[in-house]
């Protein structure tokens, strides 16, 4: 009888441990297949730039990385094509994540090496310092604006895999066209609501630090004003003030702005952006269609609310 019992004792101890596993499988079982019929995290704080036929989703962290990278060539008064070149590249090294590790001692977006003289480790893993100093290289590569984007950029970071920058030539076009401003209203960004107060002095700072040359020369200026003067729909959930960016008659200016204010909207809690008769709403889906017509009350201005 207590052999019975000690062997019934083991046999007990064995399955808890088995139903625990196959509970957990059937979890994580459920769990997928939910996610695949009622909605992927594709579909959740993500952003969609389309074109050429096509589109590609990136992540809100690699979205807002890619908006700095473009704006950086938008300030710089570089062609649309050096931000693909940046984009195609800063996908391959790091998938647009400013990373602190790498191959020996590269570190950020582009998996700089101070070794190799780009700069300290605190310079590199400042993004806008890194994509400074890429422009800063590719801007000595002659046929830089009309070369293949493959090689400019391999002649840029020398990489061991020579080839691997086209795999990304694609999306790094179409992010570029929508970031530098040349696509309209392109970018969509799917993202869950605010819920929390934010200040749109915060939105007007990173403007300022990302784009500095054209804030400093006022070829873009910035104020803030009522919501519901600014804009011709004030969301619910909207703040009482506006960020209006002033871009003048420079109308891909003002979709580069307007498209780098949707891909700041996670970080930023920003839930309306409208330019030239287009608003992009947080609440409204893709399917409903993500940038709407609307009055346009502000000309040659750039209309950002955030939550409030």
């Amino acid at each position: 009888m207590a052999r019975r019992a000690a062997r019934g004792g083991a046999a007990r101890h064995l399955v808890i441990p088995l139903v625990l596993v196959l509970l957990l499988v059937g979890i994580a079982g459920g769990s997928y297949v939910a996610l695949q019929r009622y909605g992927s995290p594709a579909h959740t704080g993500t952003c969609v730039a389309t074109g050429l036929g096509t589109s590609h989703r990136y992540s809100t962290e690699r979205t807002a990385n890619a908006a700095l990278i473009s704006a950086t060539a938008v300030d710089r008064g570089m062609p649309p094509r050096a931000a693909s070149i940046a984009l195609a590249t800063a996908y391959q090294e790091s998938q647009l994540r400013n990373i602190d590790y790498g191959d020996r001692d590269s570190l950020g977006l582009f998996q700089q090496r101070p070794s190799q003289g780009w700069g300290s480790e605190e310079q590199i893993m400042d993004p806008i310092y890194s994509t400074n100093r890429f422009y800063d290289a590719l801007v000595q590569i002659d046929d830089y604006a009309t070369g293949d984007i493959n090689d400019v950029a391999q002649a840029v970071q020398r990489s061991g895999h020579p080839e691997a920058y086209r795999d990304h030539e694609t999306e790094g076009r179409l992010y570029a066209s929508a970031l530098t401003g040349q696509s309209g209203a392109n970018l969509v960004c799917t993202l869950d609501a605010v819920g929390a107060t934010r200040s749109p002095e915060e939105v007007r700072a990173e403007l300022v630090r990302q784009f500095p040359r054209a804030s400093e020369s006022g070829r873009l200026s910035s104020a803030l004003d009522a919501a519901s003067s600014a804009a011709a729909e004030v969301p619910e959930d909207a703040g009482a003030t506006a960020l209006v960016i002033s871009v003048g008659e420079d109308d891909a200016l003002g979709w580069a702005v307007a498209n780098w204010a949707v891909a700041r909207a996670a970080e930023d809690g920003i839930v309306q952006v409208s330019y030239a008769g287009r608003a992009w709403d947080r609440a409204r889906s893709a399917e409903d269609g993500a940038w709407a017509s609307v009055e346009d009350r502000s000309p040659g201005r750039v209309v950002v609310l955030v939550g409030g």
